[in-house]
């Protein structure tokens, strides 16, 4: 934490602010969680920083999840920590391997003990990577979701081959995921299914707490994600990987009869202390699970956002995000957006799941699927990846019958879109103009999610508007029109319009039926068995 007065004065303006745009129920809470903690012992942890060699590293940034203090040229550190805090923690930098547990989930922490007389001590060992990771890669798998064993096995038949096989093209990247939250859907005894579909993919993968990922009871927020630590260590975190920065935050906040988007005064202080040690105007990647920004109220024709769909107190991200080059990426709406607002960039991403594990889509017609960020220096790139389809299916294309307004007219849904993109129509050899956006349902979501039976596994989905859909009032011959989106580096994707009865065959192939996987038909031991990284199992 900062201790000129400056530093501290900002803190608490930013704390402030962030508790005064909670309800009033919450400042009671989260005071109380605040007053708990400054009754907890103070510990000194003492520990070091090496190579798997042995050489020290300095300047590695070490945090109680509070304060953050750097390693010495000797490799050594020293805090004081107080607030009852669970975890110690690193910031992994640039030019090392991720650690992972046996599985392949990050593991970059050990949990705080008292080892006797209010001392631990603690050793981060770190392994050079053999090449430089300037150039690398990062997959955002946001809500895969899996509620039963027999979703958790859609996962494993869908996403961790289609996975494997990206991997298998583009070899050579350094590459790592984050799970963008709500891994589970409430069912958190399901966890190790998770962590066997990461040791499958074959890449380090870091976790963010999403509202289906907690424990609810009456009592407030404290203790809500202790079986996710149990598994994943740290709420809140970062790392380095090549030129960027990397940040994980906890935006779900329970207070006792539903949860709402809101980010503590400690990962604000937090937050301040990480960012004081990346120079102004380097890349910064925030990710977090309920978006800090989206727009579906406006597309409902709603005045305000919900306090469940946005960050409460997001106006504190974005001044301390101010001075960086910062993208955030987020989840939870399943659906896809890009959102420019506080001088950030938000990737809203479609899901793993797509609506709940309803079909091959989202409800806004986005296909089941991830995010693919590829860093070359500071510069990112992105491309979302539609499970079971090639990396250039990028938009969908449908017939004048399939218009959502029924004026006969070819529409297409570029889900991928942003202001930056240029979507335009040809016919035969001529090009005849540009696509224009408007907010309209996706046909094929209003074909598959439309009715009081539909769709069957999740009657409750129903379409959603999204302003990613495109329409040409010209008139075309829709045998002979192409439609072509242009991303902002120049790819090129097209697709010819098509009848919604062969798309929602087409879709659905990429939707395959899959074993039960039999987590709870093994015993405990068993699945510990699967899950207990190499070293001190956290919890």
């Amino acid at each position: 934490m900062p201790t000129d007065r400056r530093g501290f004065l900002k803190t608490a303006g930013l704390v402030a602010a962030g508790v005064a745009l909670a309800p009033h129920e919450l400042v009671g809470e989260v005071s109380a969680e605040r007053a708990r903690a400054l009754r907890s012992h103070p510990l000194r942890i003492r520990g070091r920083v090496v190579t798997d060699s042995g050489r020290p590293l300095a300047r590695v940034p070490v945090s109680d999840g509070l304060q953050v203090v750097d390693t010495g040229a000797d490799g050594q550190f020293e805090l004081v920590s107080t607030g009852g805090r669970p975890f110690v923690h690193l910031t992994t930098p640039s030019g090392y391997q991720i650690a992972t547990s046996r599985r392949g989930t990050a593991r970059f922490f050990e949990r705080i003990r008292d080892q006797g007389g209010g001392e631990m001590s603690v050793e981060f060992q770190l392994t050079p990577l053999e090449s430089s990771d300037l150039r690398h890669r990062m997959l955002v798998l946001a809500d895969p979701q899996t509620q039963t064993e027999e979703e958790l096995g859609f996962l494993h038949a869908q996403t961790v081959p289609d996975v494997q096989a990206l991997l298998v093209e583009d070899e050579g990247f350094e590459t790592f995921g984050i799970g963008c939250g709500d891994i589970m859907f409430n069912d958190l005894d399901l966890f190790p299914g998770w962590e066997e579909a990461v040791g499958r993919m074959g890449v380090p993968f870091f976790q963010v707490v999403g509202n289906h990922d907690i424990l609810y009871h009456d009592h407030g927020n404290a203790g809500v994600t202790d079986v996710f630590s149990d598994h994943f260590g740290p709420e809140h975190y970062s790392f380095n990987r090549g030129a960027v920065h990397y940040v994980v935050l906890n935006d779900v906040y329970w207070h006792g009869a539903g949860y709402i988007g809101y980010v503590s005064p400690e990962q604000l202080a937090w937050l301040e202390a990480d960012l004081a040690r990346v120079e102004p105007g380097r890349t910064v990647v925030l990710a977090v699970h309920i978006p800090l920004m989206q727009t579906g109220h406006l597309r409902l024709g709603q005045n305000r956002p919900s306090l469940s769909g946005t960050v409460t107190n997001r106006q504190a991200i974005y001044r301390l995000l101010e001075p960086y080059r910062a993208h955030v990426v987020s989840g939870h709406t399943h659906q896809q957006e890009h959102v420019f607002e506080g001088g950030v960039h938000e990737h809203i991403h479609g899901t793993v799941c797509g609506a709940w594990w309803s079909g091959p889509i989202c409800r806004d017609g986005t296909p089941n699927g991830y995010g693919v960020y590829e860093a070359r220096g500071e510069e990112l790139r992105w491309q979302y990846k539609s499970t079971g389809y090639d990396p250039d299916h990028q938009l969908r294309a449908y017939l004048p019958e399939d218009d959502p307004e029924d004026e006969g007219r070819v529409t297409a849904n570029v889900w991928n879109w942003d202001p930056s993109w240029t979507v335009v129509a040809h016919e035969g050899s001529d090009r005849r103009g540009a696509l224009e956006s408007r907010v309209l349902p996706d046909p094929l979501s209003v074909q598959i999610h439309s009715g009081p039976e539909l769709p069957p596994r999740r009657t409750w989905v129903h379409p959603f508007p999204t302003e990613h859909m495109f329409v040409t009032d010209l008139e075309l011959d829709p045998r002979q029109v192409v439609v072509e989106a242009i991303d902002p580096w120049g790819r090129s994707y097209a697709a010819r319009p098509t009848s919604i009865r062969e798309i929602e065959a087409w879709a659905w192939r990429a939707f395959p039926r899959a074993p039960t996987l039999p987590y709870r038909t093994r015993a405990p031991e068993e699945r510990l068995a699967l899950t207990t990284p190499s070293g001190p199992r956290p919890g």
